[in-house]
Protein backbone atom coordinates (compact mmCIF):
# COMPACT_ATOMS: atom_id res chain seq x y z
CA UNK A 1 0.00 0.00 0.00
CA UNK A 2 2.05 3.00 -1.19
CA UNK A 3 1.60 6.08 0.96
CA UNK A 4 2.85 9.62 0.60
CA UNK A 5 2.47 12.82 2.61
CA UNK A 6 1.69 16.28 1.31
CA UNK A 7 1.78 19.08 3.89
CA UNK A 8 0.42 22.52 3.01
CA UNK A 9 -0.07 25.47 5.33
CA UNK A 10 -3.68 24.44 5.85
CA UNK A 11 -3.97 20.69 5.61
CA UNK A 12 -1.83 17.64 6.23
CA UNK A 13 -2.73 14.85 3.79
CA UNK A 14 -1.58 11.24 3.85
CA UNK A 15 -2.23 9.70 0.45
CA UNK A 16 -2.86 5.94 0.41
CA UNK A 17 -3.16 4.45 -3.07
CA UNK A 18 -4.62 1.07 -3.98
CA UNK A 19 -4.43 -0.96 -7.17
CA UNK A 20 -8.15 -1.78 -7.17
CA UNK A 21 -11.40 -0.49 -5.73
CA UNK A 22 -11.87 -3.80 -3.89
CA UNK A 23 -8.49 -3.40 -2.18
CA UNK A 24 -9.36 0.18 -1.21
CA UNK A 25 -12.72 -0.92 0.22
CA UNK A 26 -11.10 -3.60 2.36
CA UNK A 27 -8.54 -1.11 3.65
CA UNK A 28 -11.28 1.36 4.52
CA UNK A 29 -13.30 -1.35 6.25
CA UNK A 30 -10.36 -2.34 8.42
CA UNK A 31 -9.57 1.31 9.24
CA UNK A 32 -13.16 1.89 10.37
CA UNK A 33 -13.24 -1.22 12.54
CA UNK A 34 -9.85 -0.36 14.06
CA UNK A 35 -11.07 3.16 14.89
CA UNK A 36 -14.23 1.70 16.44
CA UNK A 37 -12.27 -0.74 18.58
CA UNK A 38 -9.94 1.99 19.80
CA UNK A 39 -12.75 4.44 20.62
CA UNK A 40 -14.89 1.87 22.42
CA UNK A 41 -11.92 0.70 24.47
CA UNK A 42 -10.91 4.30 25.20
CA UNK A 43 -14.23 5.89 26.15
CA UNK A 44 -17.02 3.38 25.62
CA UNK A 45 -18.52 4.81 22.43
CA UNK A 46 -17.68 5.21 18.76
CA UNK A 47 -18.96 8.41 17.12
CA UNK A 48 -18.75 8.12 13.35
CA UNK A 49 -19.88 10.53 10.63
CA UNK A 50 -20.95 8.85 7.40
CA UNK A 51 -20.26 9.94 3.86
CA UNK A 52 -23.10 9.85 1.37
CA UNK A 53 -23.30 9.26 -2.34
CA UNK A 54 -22.52 6.02 -4.14
CA UNK A 55 -18.81 5.63 -3.33
CA UNK A 56 -19.10 4.26 0.24
CA UNK A 57 -22.06 1.92 -0.37
CA UNK A 58 -19.96 -1.22 -0.80
CA UNK A 59 -17.99 -0.40 2.37
CA UNK A 60 -21.27 -0.13 4.27
CA UNK A 61 -22.36 -3.49 2.88
CA UNK A 62 -19.11 -4.99 4.14
CA UNK A 63 -19.62 -3.42 7.56
CA UNK A 64 -22.92 -5.21 8.08
CA UNK A 65 -21.03 -8.52 8.11
CA UNK A 66 -18.48 -7.31 10.67
CA UNK A 67 -18.04 -8.25 14.31
CA UNK A 68 -18.06 -5.22 16.61
CA UNK A 69 -19.90 -3.87 19.64
CA UNK A 70 -22.72 -2.28 17.66
CA UNK A 71 -24.47 -1.01 20.80
CA UNK A 72 -21.56 1.40 21.34
CA UNK A 73 -21.80 2.99 17.90
CA UNK A 74 -23.22 6.51 17.50
CA UNK A 75 -23.87 7.27 13.84
CA UNK A 76 -24.08 10.77 12.36
CA UNK A 77 -24.26 12.07 8.79
CA UNK A 78 -22.00 14.59 7.09
CA UNK A 79 -24.76 15.87 4.84
CA UNK A 80 -28.23 15.12 3.58
CA UNK A 81 -30.44 15.96 0.63
CA UNK A 82 -33.78 17.68 1.17
CA UNK A 83 -35.91 14.79 -0.01
CA UNK A 84 -38.52 12.54 1.65
CA UNK A 85 -37.04 10.11 4.22
CA UNK A 86 -37.66 7.06 2.03
CA UNK A 87 -36.30 8.61 -1.17
CA UNK A 88 -33.63 6.49 -2.84
CA UNK A 89 -31.29 9.50 -3.11
CA UNK A 90 -31.26 10.16 0.63
CA UNK A 91 -27.90 9.41 2.22
CA UNK A 92 -29.64 8.04 5.30
CA UNK A 93 -31.76 5.72 3.16
CA UNK A 94 -28.72 4.37 1.31
CA UNK A 95 -26.87 3.71 4.58
CA UNK A 96 -29.95 2.04 6.08
CA UNK A 97 -30.46 -0.31 3.15
CA UNK A 98 -26.79 -1.16 2.76
CA UNK A 99 -25.92 -1.52 6.44
CA UNK A 100 -27.76 0.12 9.33
CA UNK A 101 -31.01 -1.83 9.01
CA UNK A 102 -29.04 -5.08 9.27
CA UNK A 103 -27.08 -4.56 12.49
CA UNK A 104 -28.20 -4.06 16.13
CA UNK A 105 -27.28 -0.40 16.51
CA UNK A 106 -29.98 1.09 18.79
CA UNK A 107 -32.25 3.36 16.76
CA UNK A 108 -31.60 6.20 19.21
CA UNK A 109 -27.91 5.99 18.23
CA UNK A 110 -28.59 6.74 14.55
CA UNK A 111 -28.76 10.50 14.22
CA UNK A 112 -30.42 11.26 10.89
CA UNK A 113 -30.55 14.82 9.52
CA UNK A 114 -34.29 15.59 9.13
CA UNK A 115 -33.77 17.27 5.76
CA UNK A 116 -37.35 16.61 4.69
CA UNK A 117 -38.46 19.55 6.88
CA UNK A 118 -36.40 22.02 4.83
CA UNK A 119 -32.76 23.08 4.85
CA UNK A 120 -32.95 25.83 7.49
CA UNK A 121 -35.14 23.91 9.94
CA UNK A 122 -33.12 20.72 9.51
CA UNK A 123 -29.81 22.56 10.03
CA UNK A 124 -31.13 24.14 13.22
CA UNK A 125 -32.38 20.78 14.49
CA UNK A 126 -29.07 19.08 13.77
CA UNK A 127 -27.14 21.89 15.42
CA UNK A 128 -29.01 21.09 18.62
CA UNK A 129 -28.38 17.37 18.11
CA UNK A 130 -24.64 17.99 17.92
CA UNK A 131 -24.29 20.29 20.92
CA UNK A 132 -23.55 17.33 23.19
CA UNK A 133 -20.86 15.97 20.86
CA UNK A 134 -17.45 17.47 21.52
CA UNK A 135 -15.47 15.57 18.92
CA UNK A 136 -16.13 12.76 16.46
CA UNK A 137 -13.97 9.66 16.54
CA UNK A 138 -14.05 9.18 12.77
CA UNK A 139 -15.38 11.24 9.86
CA UNK A 140 -15.81 9.59 6.46
CA UNK A 141 -15.89 11.87 3.43
CA UNK A 142 -15.99 11.60 -0.32
CA UNK A 143 -14.76 13.86 -3.11
CA UNK A 144 -16.83 15.26 -5.97
CA UNK A 145 -15.63 15.99 -9.47
CA UNK A 146 -15.60 19.70 -8.59
CA UNK A 147 -13.69 19.14 -5.35
CA UNK A 148 -16.73 19.29 -3.10
CA UNK A 149 -17.04 17.15 -0.01
CA UNK A 150 -20.19 16.47 2.02
CA UNK A 151 -22.41 19.25 0.55
CA UNK A 152 -19.73 21.93 0.69
CA UNK A 153 -19.53 23.14 -2.91
CA UNK A 154 -17.17 25.60 -4.62
CA UNK A 155 -18.46 29.13 -4.33
CA UNK A 156 -20.62 28.33 -1.31
CA UNK A 157 -20.12 28.86 2.42
CA UNK A 158 -17.76 26.23 3.83
CA UNK A 159 -18.37 27.23 7.43
CA UNK A 160 -14.73 27.64 8.41
CA UNK A 161 -15.38 30.44 10.92
CA UNK A 162 -15.31 29.66 14.63
CA UNK A 163 -19.00 29.67 15.57
CA UNK A 164 -21.72 27.41 16.91
CA UNK A 165 -23.35 26.64 13.57
CA UNK A 166 -22.30 23.05 13.03
CA UNK A 167 -24.78 22.39 10.22
CA UNK A 168 -25.40 24.68 7.26
CA UNK A 169 -28.45 25.01 5.03
CA UNK A 170 -27.33 24.67 1.41
CA UNK A 171 -29.31 26.14 -1.50
CA UNK A 172 -28.67 26.21 -5.24
CA UNK A 173 -26.31 23.24 -5.11
CA UNK A 174 -24.74 22.69 -8.54
CA UNK A 175 -26.02 19.12 -8.63
CA UNK A 176 -29.52 17.91 -7.73
CA UNK A 177 -31.24 18.26 -5.44
CA UNK A 178 -30.49 21.97 -4.99
CA UNK A 179 -31.45 22.09 -1.31
CA UNK A 180 -29.34 20.24 1.23
CA UNK A 181 -27.90 20.32 4.74
CA UNK A 182 -24.21 19.87 5.43
CA UNK A 183 -21.94 19.84 8.44
CA UNK A 184 -19.53 22.70 7.98
CA UNK A 185 -15.79 22.43 7.49
CA UNK A 186 -15.01 23.35 11.08
CA UNK A 187 -17.32 20.69 12.51
CA UNK A 188 -16.08 18.02 10.12
CA UNK A 189 -12.56 18.89 11.24
CA UNK A 190 -13.41 18.29 14.91
CA UNK A 191 -12.44 14.64 14.74
CA UNK A 192 -9.76 12.26 15.90
CA UNK A 193 -9.54 10.83 12.40
CA UNK A 194 -10.79 11.85 8.95
CA UNK A 195 -10.76 9.48 5.98
CA UNK A 196 -11.56 10.51 2.42
CA UNK A 197 -12.63 7.70 0.09
CA UNK A 198 -12.00 8.55 -3.58
CA UNK A 199 -12.74 6.34 -6.57
CA UNK A 200 -13.57 6.91 -10.21
CA UNK A 201 -11.74 8.42 -13.17
CA UNK A 202 -13.97 11.51 -13.01
CA UNK A 203 -12.19 12.56 -9.79
CA UNK A 204 -8.76 12.83 -11.44
CA UNK A 205 -8.76 16.62 -11.95
CA UNK A 206 -10.04 17.29 -8.43
CA UNK A 207 -7.29 15.08 -7.01
CA UNK A 208 -4.70 16.90 -9.11
CA UNK A 209 -5.90 20.30 -7.89
CA UNK A 210 -5.96 19.08 -4.30
CA UNK A 211 -2.41 17.72 -4.47
CA UNK A 212 -1.25 20.94 -6.14
CA UNK A 213 -2.50 23.05 -3.23
CA UNK A 214 -5.67 24.45 -4.76
CA UNK A 215 -8.17 25.29 -2.01
CA UNK A 216 -10.98 23.03 -3.12
CA UNK A 217 -13.68 22.42 -0.47
CA UNK A 218 -12.05 19.13 0.54
CA UNK A 219 -8.90 21.06 1.46
CA UNK A 220 -10.79 23.05 4.10
CA UNK A 221 -11.14 19.97 6.33
CA UNK A 222 -8.18 20.41 8.69
CA UNK A 223 -8.33 18.16 11.75
CA UNK A 224 -5.30 18.44 14.06
CA UNK A 225 -4.07 14.98 13.05
CA UNK A 226 -4.42 15.56 9.33
CA UNK A 227 -6.51 13.54 6.89
CA UNK A 228 -6.05 10.16 5.25
CA UNK A 229 -7.02 9.93 1.59
CA UNK A 230 -7.76 6.40 0.33
CA UNK A 231 -7.78 6.48 -3.47
CA UNK A 232 -7.20 4.40 -6.56
CA UNK A 233 -3.58 4.43 -7.71
CA UNK A 234 -4.72 5.41 -11.22
CA UNK A 235 -5.85 8.80 -9.88
CA UNK A 236 -2.34 9.85 -8.84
Amino acid sequence: MPSSINHTTQQLCRWHSYSSVAELEQAALQAILKAAQHAIHSHGAFRIVLAGGSTPRRIYELLRKSDTDWAAWQVYFGDERCLPPDHSERNSRMAALAWLDHVPIPSAHIHVIPAEIGAEAAANTYNEELRSVDKFDLVLLGLGEDGHTASLFPGHDFGTANDDTAALPVHHAPKPPPDRVSLNAQRLSAANQVIFIVTGESKRLAVRDWRNGVTIPAATIIPPGGVDVFLEASLL
